[in-house]
């Protein structure tokens, strides 16, 4: 699986080179993928673009996003937008599972994997593969359903590309990074920053 998931990226990188791929501004639109949170028609959208093994990520979903969430999203001043950017094979993983369960559970399932990151990060990939298993395990994923959701190639491809479309559009390459009303904000920043940020747009 980790030599698939490497080839499948160079595909999609040399496709992206060569070929007349225009983003536009379409990175903006909500793509079947997202998973979001808040009104939508809310003046300020936040795009959020993390690996689910990133610990600096997993920080933000812990510590920042929920205050995030009561300031803003919950009175309807922000959209939030998770959008995967795995950087190793095991956020790849846990991006791919995510897709396959309901909508309405997958934020609370992203979160899951956040908060239990050290259980299944860093292990090796039969461990990793087992220990997420687990976690969706609980949301009523049977093993089936999850053995064919690691094994769809046309849902890898899909994470790849949109990872590759953000590199190529905003430069993203590490994770978190976050674009508020297209201004790029890079690394885990405190409530504080997002604060600043938010409510000069909202005052504009």
């Amino acid at each position: 699986m980790r030599q698939n998931f490497f080839r499948i990226l160079l595909t999609i990188l040399v496709f992206l080179i060569f070929s007349n791929f225009a983003l536009g501004k379409n990175i903006f639109k909500e793509k079947e993928s997202d998973i979001i949170l808040g009104n939508k028609d809310a003046p300020v959208t936040i795009i959020e673009y993390a690996s689910l093994s990133c610990s600096h990520c997993a920080s933000f979903h812990k510590n920042t996003l929920p205050i995030l969430i009561e300031e803003y999203v919950d009175q309807g001043k922000v959209r939030l937008i998770f959008r995967s950017f795995p950087l190793n094979y095991p956020a790849l993983l846990g991006s791919q599972v995510i897709q396959c369960i309901p909508k309405e559970i997958q934020y609370d399932y992203l979160d899951a994997l956040f908060l239990l990151q050290k259980q299944w990060v860093n292990k090796e990939n039969a461990k990793t593969t087992q220990e997420i298993y687990k976690i969706m395990q609980s949301g009523g994923m049977n093993k089936e359903n999850f053995e064919n959701c690691i094994s769809n190639t046309e849902l890898e491809n899909s994470i790849l590309e949109g990872a590759i479309e953000a590199q190529n559009e905003f430069e993203i390459s590490t994770t978190p990074s976050f674009l508020i009303n297209e201004k790029l904000l890079v690394g885990n920043k405190s409530i504080k920053e997002f604060r600043q940020i938010i409510d000069k747009i909202l005052s504009e």
